[in-house]
């Protein structure tokens, strides 16, 4: 007899056969009673990795479809595999020579900008400016990269093509040598000489010497450096750097005189001219002129103006190519500035 569903006695319609439970089956497997097998007993479900075996996506041999054929394994969807981020700081010195970023090399000496500073060409905000614009080279390479190290000792530097000396022990200076004094270092007679004027600095350690010489008669300006280099180069021929005079001689020089000494005249050493002469003045029967030249031979200022009939009374050096002596006193020294210095380096290729 059905038991009733509902409290009114109806029928449920709804009521399945109700499935044994396991007392009543006496604990057996619902395969043995005629159930669906239990899940631990197959170990998966239908459609799910086969836990027992570890292997995903391989369907039971026994397991069969609507038709009664095999079930056929479903494509399993590949998964990507993610990066692995490491937060391990890179030891140093582990990049290769690709990865480093390319520049100019560093090296170990001092920062270009730095070394323009310190040679008094601008601060070192206004350097690399002037580094950024293409306008500072260092041994002929035009340098655009900030940073660069160089060798103040060694390297050339240059800015707008003029040289820039950043080598601290190197000393150029211009002296306004008085008349009647001797251009020696020393005089064993006793005699005023260009090493009275420097003999704090000599004492002091610096090494100097002077770049070319002046007659006793003559005044004007005399350079003093401790550049050998520079010093030769400026009194060899071979680089015919200029010199400017003025010169006061006697008598009242005629059209023809500068013409003649701009061809040559011939002296007892060789031939010899000037490469400009100006007429400054005519006054008691003196004359005025200004005569520029690049020979250096000994009392050549002199010996040309004998040599056309108009000896010399005074003689004053104004210049040496880039230095003029300007209203610098006699007896008085002075330290180059920046480009009087580059320009004496360009003059002899330095």
């Amino acid at each position: 007899m059905k038991k009733p569903a509902r409290r009114d006695g109806t029928p449920d319609r709804n009521n399945k056969k109700q499935r044994p439970t396991r007392s009543e089956t006496g604990g057996r497997s619902r395969s043995e009673t005629g159930g669906r097998p239990d899940r631990a007993e197959t170990g998966h479900r239908s459609g799910r990795p086969d836990a027992a075996k570890g292997k995903p996506g391989r369907p039971d041999p026994a397991a069969k479809n609507k038709r009664g054929k095999p079930k056929s394994a479903k494509p399993q969807r590949a998964q990507a595999q993610a990066p692995k981020i490491s937060n391990a700081k890179p030891a140093r010195h582990q990049y290769s020579d690709a990865d480093r970023p390319a520049g100019p090399p560093q090296g170990d000496g001092m920062r270009l900008q730095k070394v323009l500073a310190q040679a008094g060409v601008a601060s070192r905000r206004a350097a690399e400016e002037l580094i950024s614009q293409g306008r500072v080279e260092v041994d002929g390479r035009i340098v655009i990269e900030q940073g660069l190290r160089i060798d103040p000792e060694n390297a050339v530097v240059r800015v707008d093509g003029i040289r820039v000396v950043v080598q601290k022990d190197l000393v150029h200076l211009a002296l306004n040598k008085p008349r009647g004094w001797q251009s020696t270092m020393s005089d064993d007679l006793g005699r005023p000489c260009v090493g009275d004027i420097v003999s704090e600095r000599v004492a002091a350690g610096q090494r100097l010497f002077h770049v070319g010489r002046l007659d006793a008669d003559t005044e004007g300006l005399l350079l003093l450096t401790n550049d050998g280099d520079l010093a030769h180069r400026l009194m060899h021929p071979s680089f015919e750097v200029s010199k400017t005079y003025l010169a006061t001689v006697s008598g009242a020089l005629e059209r023809g005189v500068g013409k003649k000494l701009k061809e040559g005249v011939e002296l007892d050493d060789g031939p010899a001219k000037v490469d400009t002469f100006t007429l400054l003045d005519i006054n008691e029967g003196k004359s005025l002129v200004r005569v520029t030249l690049h020979e250096g031979r000994k009392h050549i200022v002199r010996r040309l103006f004998d040599a056309v009939g108009h000896p010399v009374i005074r003689l004053v050096r104004t210049d040496i190519g880039a230095v003029a002596l300007g209203d610098q006193r006699p007896g008085t020294l002075r330290v180059l500035g920046r480009g009087e210095v580059g320009g004496l380096y360009g003059a002899v290729g330095l």
